[in-house]
């Protein structure tokens, strides 16, 4: 087995409980958010998700991949005698891990070489509860702080998935709660990953007819205060988000988007009227994740920069941990005015630049002076041409 000293269980149908448990707390120790078993036929090949990036671990033998994914459902209280259709379900953990993790989910899918599964980790950081540990440049904490304190309109997170939009709004939600504690706060998420004390959270089911638009319109009537909705995938859900933005509710959600004017542009194209946009849009926040060099073995590249080099402590990845990328747009008279007359993102850019707008390319340059990340992180993650930087 290609990794064995990773694990150091000899992979057998007799050891295959044993080889579960030591994947698990192998991947939870090294804080993996999640754990990829692919079947080829010949082998079941274990990944790791590490600081977003997937990393192979271990090639395990084929003939007992079955065993794997069969003890993988027992865990997760699925059909270990249906193989031909998708399955999802939750693994309980030991109560000595609870501390560490908050959920275990695991999915698995039927593929021409057999099932797949994959396990989402979710961890409890309770460093990261608190907004002001996030990260975040010191202006968009403030910007976060300052609609905290409002009583209505819209704040939207964009970023592809995985870019920690869902801890950010967690950690506005409580940094609300511990602030103004009699507020009402609802969230509806799909599925909900990270619980948050104080706040009714309620996961939407699209196979009983609870979906984001229907649950939204009835919440409205149950007099909330402060609205999370998990994610804008629709036009019926952006027309009743900015609706409440309109009517009293501060209302905070996520879009996959590039930019903060590539969200303007698209909730236009969803069929929201500008003047509706410009009454509710409060701001925009766009953030990504990148990895943090590791400290243990980060090296001088010159110039001032660091680059990987891989050790024990990074399981040989060079990095460890990750770090916040983020820009942010508040509506001024001058944007509400372009979004009036239908701007298109180009002159949206061109507005920002004028207003001498710091951009996530600009904060990118600042971790790779400041040595937490380097040059080729930062092409990976953004998608940059190394020249743009």
């Amino acid at each position: 087995m290609a990794g064995q000293d990773q694990i150091n269980i000899e992979p057998t149908a007799a050891n295959v409980v044993a080889l579960v448990d030591a994947l698990l707390a192998k991947a939870i120790d090294a804080q993996a958010s999640d754990i990829h078993l692919d079947p080829t036929g010949s082998e079941l090949v274990v990944r790791f998700r590490l600081d977003g990036v997937l990393k192979e671990l271990a090639r395990l033998p084929g003939a007992i991949a079955e065993n794997i994914i069969a003890r993988l459902k027992v865990l997760g209280g699925l059909l270990t005698y249906r193989n031909d259709v998708p399955q999802e379900g939750r693994i309980e953990l030991p109560r000595q891990r609870s501390s560490q993790v908050s959920d275990l989910r695991l999915a698995v899918f039927p593929t021409i070489c057999g099932q797949r599964a994959v396990i989402r980790i979710f961890y409890q950081h309770d460093q990261l509860s608190d907004l002001a540990q996030l990260g975040l440049p010191d202006g968009i904490l403030r910007m976060f702080q300052a609609f905290a304190r409002g009583h209505q309109g819209v704040l939207l997170l964009t970023g592809p998935a995985g870019s920690g939009k869902s801890t950010t709004l967690a950690a506005l939600l409580r940094y609300i709660m511990d602030r103004w504690p009699g507020k009402s706060i609802v969230s509806l998420e799909d599925p909900v990953e990270i619980r948050v004390e104080g706040v009714t959270q309620i996961q939407i089911n699209p196979n009983v007819g609870l979906t984001f638009p229907t649950a939204l319109r009835s919440l409205l009537r149950q007099d909330p205060e402060v609205l999370m909705i998990g994610e804008i995938r629709d036009d019926q859900t952006a027309r009743i988000v900015v609706e409440a933005g309109m009517t009293g509710h501060l209302l905070v959600s996520t879009m996959h988007s590039g930019s903060p004017v590539g969200a303007i542009v698209r909730l236009l194209e969803m069929g929201i009227e500008p003047y509706q946009l410009t009454s509710s849009l409060w701001g925009l926040v766009n953030q990504r994740l990148v990895r943090r060099l590791c400290p243990a073995c980060k090296q001088a590249r010159g110039e001032g920069t660091y680059g990987p080099v891989g050790c024990p402590q990074c399981l040989g990845t060079g990095f460890r941990g990750r770090v916040l990328l983020a820009e942010a747009i508040q509506m001024d008279s001058r944007l509400r005015k372009a979004v009036l007359e239908r701007a298109d993102t180009e002159q949206l850019q061109s507005i920002l630049a004028g207003q001498g707008h710091v951009g996530i390319i600009e904060h990118a340059r600042q971790l790779v002076a400041n040595g937490d990340t380097c040059h080729q992180e930062l092409v990976r993650a953004l998608g940059l041409d190394p020249q743009d930087l």
